[in-house]
């Protein structure tokens, strides 16, 4: 009987990949609504917060900010640190979406504020937050390829936004797109104008995650061009497609974080 359970534990793990999850979307533990995540975080001496609070005028106060998000930047602009040296990435457009066996290039240089060299703009009060999406293997956004589709409680902005991409550039509806609002009336006094760079959103040609080597997960930089300081901003941000669902309790395409400048 145990040479009947060995053999039959050694046929489970042949049937196996090391790339590929044997449970995948509504069969893994994660499912297939993808979460949304926020860096810089908070130290794990505050494992649950979520309060980015700072002050601007001092360098050793915003320096533990900036250096998170160095950490968390350092493989986009050193790719030789990803499995296989990163040899495989390709630039990638809305027409060119990455070849057999390739990964599209994440290229952070030229992202205005939101870079090292410039702090990532904490020294003037107007910072920049980073989002992500989670990566679940072979989940493939449903883009909202018409205007006349698109949700009841999305942002106005975010509509005006989308109808101007589909008469200046069709395909990059392909798009999961993102907003930042502040959770209350206050808040939403507070926050200021928002810019998000590179665009509004992850390109589709990022999707589906096959876990290729190489692989750089799309970011966007959320840049608060002037948020008023010393009071506390509730923020909510939202990755939008037809397949994925919000729900803030449980995590899921959303995320939400406070930010406070001194």
């Amino acid at each position: 009987m145990v040479g009947f359970f060995a053999a039959m534990l050694a046929v489970f793990y042949q049937t196996l990949d090391s790339k590929i999850p044997k449970w995948q979307l509504e069969s893994s533990l994660i499912g297939s609504n993808p979460g949304l995540g926020f860096r810089p975080m908070p130290p794990e001496s505050n494992v649950e917060s979520t309060l980015i609070w700072y002050k601007g005028s001092d360098e050793k106060n915003y320096k533990y900010w900036t250096e998170e998000l160095d950490k968390f930047l350092e493989v986009y602009k050193k790719p030789g640190l990803l499995p296989g040296g990163g040899h495989n990435r390709q630039p990638c457009n809305y027409g060119q979406p990455p070849a057999a066996g390739k990964v599209c290039d994440v290229d952070i240089k030229n992202w205005g504020p939101c870079i090292q060299e410039n702090h990532y703009n904490y020294h003037k009060n107007a910072p920049c937050i980073f989002l992500k999406l989670n990566k679940i293997f072979g989940w493939r956004p449903a883009f909202y390829n018409d205007t006349t589709d698109l949700p009841d409680n999305m942002p106005q902005d975010l509509k005006t936004h989308i109808s101007e991409q589909k008469l200046n550039d069709p395909k990059a509806m392909n798009t999961v797109w993102v907003s930042c609002e502040g959770e209350n009336p206050a808040d939403t006094e507070n926050i200021g104008p928002i810019q998000y760079i590179p665009r509004r959103g992850f390109p589709g040609f990022f999707f589906p995650f096959e876990n290729t080597e190489g692989y750089l997960s799309p970011i966007v930089a959320v840049f608060f061009e002037r948020p008023m300081t010393g009071v506390l901003i509730n923020i909510e941000c939202k990755a939008w497609a037809h397949n994925i669902f919000h729900d803030r309790m449980e995590r899921r395409g959303s995320v939400h974080f406070e930010l406070m400048i001194d």
